[in-house]
Order: structure tokens, then C-alpha cells, then sequence
């Protein structure tokens, strides 16, 4: 019976051993991971479809996110970019913080981040649109491990005490820290797949400071009337649309509307200070901005808002573009459009 079997697959092997080799091929080029993201164009997407807020005003225009469209990195696609005038490469160890950090960290982060500027959007929103706003919870993620502490602390724990003290904000943790001594092992507790764990880890000095070894970042949560609802997919990330998610908030909430029946689009974060922060991508952004018909494109202020304008001449792109530093002077050119 093994013997027959065996013939059997010996001259199916022999008679296709061509379309084997072939296809064993393509399914590795096509398949076989490499460290790049590949950035392939940018796109649109109305912020109207990503937030809900009970009896909100209506516009008459829209405000919409830019986003850069992104193919998994593999032997084909890394290929196929030297060809493609449009397409572009990044390496994967730019997003990384070091060597030894995983996609699941990077992925974290982006995760972590857009979750903050959708509340840092609520924060800053509702506030200049003077709306009840109070922050319900705060948690602080770790983002970041050094070598001294790794494999007990891991990126995406919620830091909860730090030898023995409730940690709420960055200076609390600082103030717990500097308390400690040089080699001094101290107890953590995290929060760890729904699960409290508690790991002992070792204190350190570099530079003259006192360390853990570990970054976080701060996520507050906020209670608000009328209250807000997101409905970001799951493949959405990053920070890049808080800016365009706060007008839109702050337009769903006032009666004024500040799109003025125009399409507008536009990228930036937006910090706990309402200042917006520069990104990624913007010649790709403002590509799907004209694509999309777009007649303003709102841009962070310094190399983001140069790089555009340079963009724009370049291609001689019939759209006006804003820059933009904080939140209130982007209301503020809006209204006065």
C-alpha cells in the first residue's frame, strides 16, 4: 500500500514538476514577508461615518480625514514599488522605538494613539464649543520597554502601582521614582489581559536620572453631554486624523457651520493643548485630497504645510490650503473663509 502510494506521488511529482517550481515560486514573492510598508496612494474618508452625537447639528459641506493607503510588505509588492512611480517604501524598523520590538508592539502604539486623539478631540471639542466635558477614568499604557525590564514588563500593560503607589499621571510616576535608590528592586502592578499581575523589577540610573525602563502613554477617558459615539474600523490606527475629528465635533455641536457648504480635507494631530501636530505622508494626503474633488486641504503648520504648498506648484493642484498650528486659529480661518 506505501509502495503504491509512493509511485503514485513520485510521477505526479515528475509529470508537473514545472508547475510545482512555478507556483512554489509566485507563492513565495507573493507571500514571503519583508520588513517594508509599502505606501501606495491616499484616500478620503468622511468624518461623518466615524462619529455619532445625539441630535447634532447638520452641514452642509463635509470634513473629512486623509488617510495614506498601505499594501503588506512582501517580496512581490517591495518589488513591484521600484516600478511603480507612486509607490514608495518604508522600512519597518522606522517605526520601531528598538531592534527587538514586534509588529504586535508597533501595532499597539498605532492602536493606543488613535485612541487618545479621538479623546484629546472630545477634550478640546467640546470645551471651545462649551459643552459638558469631565474626565471619568485615566490609565496609563506602557508603550515602551528597555532590555533591563524585558519579559516582565510588556508593551500594552496598564501600569497600575509602582512600589506600592497608585499611578495615575506621569508625576506620580516620576515622584515614586526619584523616591527610589540606585539597584533598589522595586514591586510593579500592571494590568495584563484583564488580568492584575505583579512583577518585581530593578531600578537604574543613566544619564544621572533614575529609571524603570519602561514609557507610557496616558490615555484619559472623558464623560460628556450630549454624549459621543466612534465607529472606527478595526484596521484604522494612528493619530494623524485628530485634528479633522475635533471640527467635525466641534461643528456637530455649534450651530454655525464651518464647512460653508465646501469640501474640506485635511490631516494633523491634535494634543491635550488643542496645538496640532505635524505627520506623515502629506504629498500622498494632499493627493487624495484633489482626487476627492476637495476644494480646501488643512495641513500642519512648518514642513508639513511647506512640503504641500511645494506639492501643490509642483503639480499645479486648483485647491487652497490651510496651515494649521492649534485649533482654535483653524476655527477661526475657517469662519472667516
Amino acid at each position: 500500500m506505501f509502495n503504491k502510494t509512493y509511485e503514485t506521488i513520485k510521477k505526479f511529482i515528475k509529470e508537473n514538476y514545472k508547475s510545482i517550481i512555478f507556483f512554489s515560486i509566485l507563492y513565495f514573492l507573493v507571500l514571503c514577508p519583508v520588513d517594508y510598508y509599502i505606501i501606495t496612494g491616499g484616500g478620503t474618508v468622511n468624518v461623518d461615518d466615524r462619529v455619532e452625537i445625539k441630535n447634532a447639528y447638520k452641514s452642509k459641506g463635509s470634513l473629512n480625514l486623509a488617510y495614506v493607503s498601505q499594501l503588506k510588505g512582501t517580496i512581490f509588492t517591495w518589488a513591484l514599488s521600484y516600478i511603480m512611480p507612486s509607490w514608495e517604501r518604508e522600512n519597518i524598523a522606522d517605526y520601531k522605538i528598538e531592534e527587538n520590538e514586534t509588529k504586535e508592539d508597533i501595532a499597539f502604539r498605532d492602536s493606543l494613539e488613535l485612541d487618545v486623539a479621538n479623546e484629546n478631540a472630545i477634550k478640546e471639542a467640546y470645551t471651545k464649543a462649551k459643552k459638558k466635558v469631565k474626565i471619568k477614568d485615566t490609565h496609563l499604557y506602557v508603550i515602551y520597554v528597555e532590555k533591563h525590564n524585558k519579559g516582565k514588563i510588556k508593551v500594552g500593560d496598564e501600569l497600575l502601582e509602582v512600589k506600592g503607589n497608585k499611578i495615575s499621571s506621569f508625576e506620580d510616576l516620576r515622584e515614586v521614582i526619584n523616591s527610589c535608590s540606585e539597584n533598589e528592586k522595586i514591586k510593579i502592578k500592571v494590568k495584563r489581559n484583564k488580568k492584575e499581575i505583579e512583577k518585581e523589577i530593578e531600578v537604574f540610573k543613566e544619564k544621572g536620572e533614575l529609571l524603570i525602563g519602561v514609557m507610557v502613554e496616558r490615555l484619559d477617558e472623558y464623560k460628556t453631554n450630549p454624549k459621543i459615539k466612534f465607529n472606527f474600523k478595526s484596521s484604522e490606527s494612528g493619530p494623524s486624523g485628530g485634528l479633522l475629528l475635533t471640527l467635525d465635533i466641534y461643528n456637530k455641536l455649534t450651530k454655525k457651520d464651518i464647512t460653508k457648504g465646501l469640501k474640506i480635507v485635511g490631516t494633523g494631530t491634535i494634543e491635550r493643548d488643542g496645538t496640532v501636530g505635524e505627520i506623515g505622508g502629506v504629498k500622498y494626503k494632499l493627493m487624495g485630497a484633489v482626487k476627492a474633488k476637495a476644494d480646501i486641504f488643512i495641513v500642519p503648520s512648518g514642513d508639513n504645510y511647506k512640503e504641500a504648498i511645494k506639492y501643490k506648484k509642483e503639480n499645479n493642484y486648483d485647491i487652497k490650503i490651510i496651515e494649521a498650528d492649534n485649533f482654535e486659529n483653524v476655527i477661526k480661518k475657517l469662519k472667516n473663509l
